[in-house]
């Protein structure tokens, strides 16, 4: 199923649906569930409210689905995507891609060389010193940093341009979300605890990551900012998805495709994230996992970074297109 978050109004409640014909309609579950049953149910009161119901919740919504009643079936143009989760239990954004490991830390490193007297004796000193590979502890385990839950935004809704950077940036991610309550879970069993994938837009102010990140700690305000964690515009069904190591992404700055790539390289796989947060730490249903960034998947790779009045278009295989325009912040 392709799970969305949605309101009718702009001032409406959200509700939470199942896209059908091709992302044209949308079937509200709780609308669906009361002309079906005759009664409500809480299992369909807030996408949170779905997760934790496990294979019930999921058995009673593809059920109204596969017959959804003409009543509780409405146009997604006369809707408003929300972000699938508005309020994740818990975000967590990982560096999986050694492609972009690698990248961000070129560009780094150029940009300091360039800088210097001999720009290019600068770079071939810090390849020989090996600051242009990630440490050891890249490939030991798997690295994170903890995001705020509460500035998540979804598809359509405006980035606002933070006060304190020159810029701002993009990153193309995918991310799953957690289905289940575990602890100390072997990498054999992680993907049982999968709810879905969905598409995530980790907008960071690089200049502030940069200088923030020299103190040691981090990152913080680079990444901490309302309208920093962008996700949607629907969460997919594991079972729908299969193999989330074979995903086409791409990333298009007003039209222009800067970035593109695949899951498959990721470096470490998703059970092998879950298996190490959950060491000795319980993880929760309806907490978000960010894959990190691919190879080539944000804008500081490509030395074009977001300004007021672009418009980022970020897309993955079997998810959709996840859409969102840079506003002047205030």
């Amino acid at each position: 199923m392709r799970l969305v978050t949605f309101t009718l109004a702009d001032n409406g409640d959200d509700r939470i649906g199942a896209l059908i014909d091709d992302d044209a309609r949308i079937v509200d579950l709780a609308l669906a569930y009361s002309v079906a049953h005759g009664e409500d149910t809480k299992m369909f009161t807030s996408m949170l409210a779905l997760i934790d119901s496990g294979g019930a919740g999921l058995t009673a919504a593809q059920s109204l689905v596969d017959v959804a009643p003409a009543e509780a079936v409405v146009n997604t143009a006369a809707a408003r995507l929300r972000s699938p989760l508005p309020r994740p239990r818990q975000m967590r954004d990982f560096m999986a891609f050694e492609g972009h490991a690698r990248g961000a830390r070129e560009v780094h490193f150029m940009k300091s060389a360039r800088q210097k007297k001999d720009p290019a004796a600068a770079m071939a000193e810090y390849r020989r010193r090996g600051q242009l590979d990630p440490p050891p502890v890249w490939y030991e385990q798997p690295v994170y940093f903890k995001c705020n839950r509460m500035n998540v935004i979804g598809p359509d809704e405006n980035i606002l341009y933070p006060s304190f950077t020159h810029e701002l940036d993009y990153e193309l991610e995918l991310a799953f979300i957690t289905g289940r309550k575990g602890k100390d879970i072997p990498q054999a069993e992680a993907r049982d605890y999968i709810f879905g994938y969905t598409i995530y837009n980790d907008v960071s102010a690089r200049d502030a990551q940069i200088n923030e990140m020299r103190g040691q700690l981090g990152p913080a305000k680079g990444k901490d900012f309302d309208t920093g964690n962008i996700l949607g515009p629907c969460i997919v069904t594991a079972d729908e998805i299969g193999d989330p190591y074979d995903l086409d992404m791409r990333a298009r700055l007003n039209g222009e495709l800067l970035s593109q790539g695949n899951s498959a390289d990721i470096f470490h796989s998703f059970e092998r994230m879950i298996e190490h947060v959950s060491r000795d730490e319980t993880i929760w249903p309806g907490e978000v996992f960010g894959s990190g960034t691919i190879g080539g998947g944000s804008g500081h790779e490509h030395y074009r970074l977001m300004e007021i009045g672009d418009e980022i278009e970020l897309e993955v295989e079997k998810i959709g297109v996840l859409r969102n325009k840079v506003v002047a912040g205030g």
